[in-house]
């Protein structure tokens, strides 16, 4: 008889299966106690169950057990930005004058106000701007979640899906552009300095191009009744991108969220923008938000709840100010201004995103952006959800809601799009 034991001594590490599996059973469990609460949406039930089994909670999950979850998270924010930016025809964004002026209008705005902030806290210029340009980002994933979950429909909604759209492409071109100033104070050579952030954009849209390309010539070769087919094609064609942009090191949240920019603009028969991701997609929604509450900075909150407080503050009045003075500009109601306007608060995926490459690539400067942005998106991240849902019942979009007040404008009438 050998004498080698043959069943474990200590209790085994988790892998990405077991990660997965408890992702997935406790956040089903919060997203179950959260629907008890009418008014509480079930993402915050995610986020505080895996507040619960986090670093920070019970230690079920450690810092590790996160890493290790990195790649279904990677694909849940694949599917979020792909949908995102196949809700909006790129041809209709240039045709759209008011969208237009009032996304730009609004991140600059954003931008503007919290590079002054930062300044006035006494960070460097660099520092100031990197913060500024990942403030102009928006959560799609919250608002895609919480809109689907009321079953909201309506023009505020899709006005603001595309300012989220428009704000993410902003922001992730403002972050390009400042970061050669951040690699300048590094030493780095000219060729590094201007190449590699030119190389992460224009590699990122080059890969969410041909990555369309191929998915919707298979797309076209569909019938009207194949459309889980196509749900299989859109994730596949997600899971592709997010593969090759992590093997060729471009960003993956922008590559994603081009590719479904570029499969709308050319889908003709392919019908992919339109493919309902329903129960499959949700496996991934759900740890996607349960594992942004294992991670949440409440440490960072507190230790730089000053500025993490300024930071929040500043930005959402930027974001509210702009877009509610533009929809009033352009002849929409109160109402659904600000309603628009509050939908664009929620900030987190290309948030943290931004923050991971800049530690990765500039440390220094990307831990001072890191400590006041990830300490504002766990504010963010806690008051988005009842936020968006708020919005959503204020701009009377989910069904049950009570109907416009004589005098209080059009149901339909929506803020720039």
């Amino acid at each position: 008889m050998p004498n080698d034991v043959f069943y474990p001594t200590q209790l085994p590490e988790l892998n990405l299966l077991t990660t997965f599996g408890l992702l997935l059973a406790v956040g089903v469990l919060g997203g179950l106690l959260a629907k008890r609460l009418a008014w509480l949406p079930t993402i915050t039930g995610f986020m505080a169950v895996g507040l619960a089994i986090g670093p920070q909670g019970l230690g079920l999950l450690k810092v590790h057990d996160l890493v290790t979850a990195a790649p279904l998270v990677d694909v849940a924010l694949g599917l979020i930005l792909f949908r995102l930016g196949a809700s909006l025809h790129p041809l209709a964004l240039v045709k759209s004058r008011p969208l237009v002026v009032s996304g730009l209008t609004e991140s600059l705005l954003t931008f503007g106000t919290i590079v002054a902030l930062m300044l006035w806290l006494g960070t460097s210029p660099v520092v100031a701007v990197l913060a500024a340009a990942i403030a102009v980002s928006s959560s799609p994933a919250v608002l895609i979640h919480v809109s689907h979950e009321l079953h909201a429909r309506g023009p505020t909604l899709s006005a603001a899906m595309s300012m989220v759209t428009l704000n993410n492409v902003l922001s992730f071109l403002l972050y390009t552009a400042a970061l050669p100033f951040a690699l300048k104070e590094l030493s780095a050579d000219w060729f590094t300095i201007l190449g590699l952030p030119a190389y992460q954009m224009l590699g990122a849209v080059l890969l969410g191009v041909v990555v369309a390309f191929v998915i919707t010539r298979i797309g076209a070769l569909t019938q009207a009744d194949d459309g889980h087919y196509r749900f299989a094609l859109v994730v596949g064609g997600v899971m592709l991108c997010v593969g090759l942009s992590a093997a060729l090191q471009v960003s993956l949240l922008f590559s994603s969220l081009t590719l479904g920019l570029a499969s709308r603009g050319m889908q003709r028969r392919a019908r992919l923008a339109h493919v309902e991701l329903g129960a499959g997609a949700d496996v991934f929604f759900i740890v996607l938000f349960v594992f942004a509450g294992a991670n949440l900075h409440l440490k960072d909150l507190w230790l730089f709840a000053p500025a993490a407080l300024a930071f929040v503050g500043a930005r959402v009045l930027a974001k509210l100010l702009a877009v509610y003075g533009c929809g009033r500009a352009f002849g929409y109601r109160p109402r659904q201004s600000l309603a628009a306007g509050l939908m664009l608060v929620p900030m987190a995926g290309l948030a943290i995103g931004l923050v991971q490459q800049t530690i990765k690539l500039a440390p220094q400067a990307g831990h001072e952006v890191g400590v006041v942005v990830l300490a504002a998106v766990a504010v963010f991240e806690t008051l988005g959800p009842p936020l968006v849902a708020f919005a959503l019942r204020f701009a009377r979009e989910v069904p049950g809601s009570p109907s416009v007040l004589v005098g209080d404008g059009d149901a339909d009438s929506a803020p720039p799009v």
